[in-house]
């Protein structure tokens, strides 16, 4: 019991430290990232007030590529899911169709054989019929001994 729970520790320890490092990267990515905002802000306070104009339209149609192209990458994605989706969804129709087609045919194969088994009883008695014979004054002694 105590190795498993030492174990446990040692799992969770170990999860801590690896999201304490994701955390400094991210940490130290936002601050390079600031500092370059910084650098530009204080590049455009020094610009004329067109070229500041010019610079954050500059700025914001770089921002708006970016993000189109981003948005275009997912549409790809989404697009590729959906054919994957789409073939996948002809599969199981085919296979539905197919399991369909089968069940029908079981299913005439047991009407067919249920049929051929009444046709089979019906034949089956009309094979017995007049195998009996006998002469018309022995009727009333056929059915006594018939009926005991």
């Amino acid at each position: 019991f105590l190795r498993l729970l030492e174990a446990q520790l040692q799992d969770q320890r170990r999860e801590h430290e690896e999201e304490v490092e994701t955390l400094k990267n991210q940490v130290e990515a936002m601050k390079e990232e600031m500092e370059k905002q910084q650098q530009a802000f204080l590049q455009t306070l020094q610009l004329s007030p067109e070229a500041q104009v010019e610079f954050g339209l500059q700025q914001e149609i770089t921002r708006l590529t970016n993000e189109n192209l981003d948005l275009k990458e997912l549409l790809e994605k989404l697009e590729k899911n959906e054919k994957k989706l789409k073939k996948q969804l002809k599969i199981y129709m085919k296979k539905v169709q197919d399991f369909e087609a089968s069940q029908a045919m079981v299913q005439t194969e047991r009407r067919q054989h249920e049929l051929t088994r009444q046709v089979a009883v019906q034949r089956k008695e009309k094979d017995f019929q007049g195998m009996l014979e006998y002469y018309k004054e022995d009727e009333p002694l056929l059915v006594r001994n018939l009926i005991t």
